[in-house]
């Protein structure tokens, strides 16, 4: 329980009508959270605007209103206090109630269009083979240490996770690596939060349905890298030609991996097939259980953060040298007597499928057939789904189209958008298979022994959301059940 006088302290209101000596019990974006003495934030969204719910929040015992346009009429017993912006002050807020839990912590966060949850994850469990008690904050799961809390956001709202990190530093925890996505940057959901340092994977077209120009998304991007404080670290992906512009106006110490070019952290590619990778990294040898260049990179990136943050190089490389990704990143399942390489890919852009299915193609041999099953979400931009159908064709010996998670659209439609983009060529290599089992399905009984069977876009992900509600979907489960029937 706080005073709001106290938790005020570094917000700047425009104004205050009422008592600052109020406690405040919870603070809530959601009128429907809202219990009596909660503190009652009129957040701008993208679908509702919080200034409506302001009367319900006051009829479920809000004593306290924080907003950005004051009610025409003043409730009595209620303190208001006008801020010039609403998402912003809400992360400022929390910080102070949670009694700002970041600063006793190093938090580091990621961010970039591909590889963050790799990165996050693998620094999660470096860290934590290393004896810290860790935190994660992820697209996947978040960690305070050993304990699981499911992830409903890649980052969430600023209330959840100030509060997150306030019980990772109760449980004891010294590192947070947390995700932080361009959405989150734009929504003001970092705010309050002190960060130690920052690591940027890539950039490549993504959530335009949101920030609408390409400029924009790399805009908020930087903005994350702006905002980082004298004392931390930003550590950068030298070979991404906008890598070093997110550095171009830091405060913070800059530092940059690279496979190609000069950097902090250098590294180099001896072996790389699928089995693992064998590279050179600040000149020395390590073998690691990951595939692929893109993983490269996100090793490099994981052991530049952990040198930047005081640890032993070869006590790093001989831990990270042990670990697996992701769930649903490059994950194998090998069918049982046909020798059936099953991948299940989380590749939902066009530039992450291009690196997954060119990693498969370096790696495979000649007579590896490899059959892809891709879909696109629903209610996101559309300019990627004839993008993602050409690159399944392109690149895999045959194709086939499905249902990813429509929410609210008409899947047919989707899949209409993905086979515009085809040529004849394209449409005489791809199947279109709308139901997503179905797809799987006849994916591994085209398979011949010894082919590899890619299912992209959902990854890690156990549902499939169709009209507004989600149905268990796991493309693992799907794939290992499939692979179980197959060789009965």
């Amino acid at each position: 329980m706080q005073t709001l006088k106290n938790i005020l302290t570094n917000v700047n209101p425009l104004q205050v009508h009422g008592d600052l000596s109020v406690s405040v019990g919870s603070i809530c974006i959601d009128s429907r959270r809202v219990v009596s003495g909660s503190l009652f934030v009129a957040v701008r969204g993208t679908l509702a605007d919080g200034h409506g719910f302001i009367g319900k929040a006051i009829a479920l015992g809000a004593t306290v209103i924080v907003c950005e346009i004051l009610p025409d009429e003043l409730a009595t017993a209620i303190t208001y206090v006008q801020v010039e912006d609403s998402a912003l002050a809400t992360g400022l807020l929390a910080d102070a109630f949670y009694e700002h839990p970041s600063s006793g912590l190093q938090v580091i966060g990621i961010t970039g269009t591909n590889g963050k949850t790799t990165t996050a994850t693998l620094l999660y469990k470096l860290f934590e083979a290393l004896g810290y008690k860790c935190g994660l904050i992820s697209t996947v799961q978040n960690h305070i240490h050993t304990r699981i809390v499911q992830a409903t956001h890649t980052t969430p709202d600023a209330v959840a996770v100030h509060a997150l990190l306030s019980e990772m530093a109760d449980a004891g925890c010294t590192h947070v690596f947390m995700e932080v996505s361009s959405h989150a940057v734009h929504q003001h959901r970092i705010a309050g939060i002190k960060f130690a340092g920052g690591v940027f994977t890539n950039i490549t077209h993504d959530h335009l349905d949101y920030h609408k120009t390409f400029d924009e998304y790399i805009r908020v991007k930087k903005m994350f890298f702006d905002g980082l404080p004298a004392g931390s670290f930003a550590l950068t992906n030298a070979d991404d030609k906008r890598g070093m512009v997110m550095l171009q106006n830091t405060r913070a110490e800059r530092c940059a991996y690279s496979l190609r070019t000069p950097a902090t952290v250098k590294g180099k590619v001896l072996e790389n097939n699928l089995t693992g990778l064998v590279m050179i990294v600040d000149g020395l040898e390590a073998h690691f259980r990951m595939i692929g260049t893109f993983n490269a990179y996100n090793l490099l990136a994981v052991y530049g953060t952990a040198v930047l943050l005081g640890e032993d190089k070869m006590n790093v490389l001989a831990v990270l040298s042990g670990l697996h990704g992701a769930a649903g990143r490059f994950e194998t399942i090998m069918s049982p007597t046909d020798k059936i390489l099953g991948i299940v890919d989380y590749a939902h852009t066009p530039d992450a499928l291009i690196n997954v299915l060119a990693t498969i193609n370096q790696l495979r041999t000649s007579g590896q057939q490899l059959i892809t099953v891709v879909g696109c979400g629903g209610d996101r931009d559309t300019t990627k789904r004839p993008v993602m159908g050409q690159v399944a064709c392109e690149h895999s010996d045959k194709a086939i189209l499905t249902s990813d998670n429509p929410r609210s659209e008409d899947p047919e439609t989707i899949l209409n958008d993905m086979e515009s983009g085809l040529t004849l060529a394209q449409k005489r290599k791809s199947l279109r298979i709308t139901d997503r089992r179905e797809a799987i399905k006849v994916a591994c009984t085209l398979a011949q022994p010894g082919d590899i069977v890619l299912i992209a876009g959902k990854g890690h992900e156990d549902y499939q959301e169709i009209k507004g509600v989600k149905h268990h979907f796991d493309d693992r489960e799907v794939l290992t059940e499939v692979f179980n029937t197959l060789n009965k």
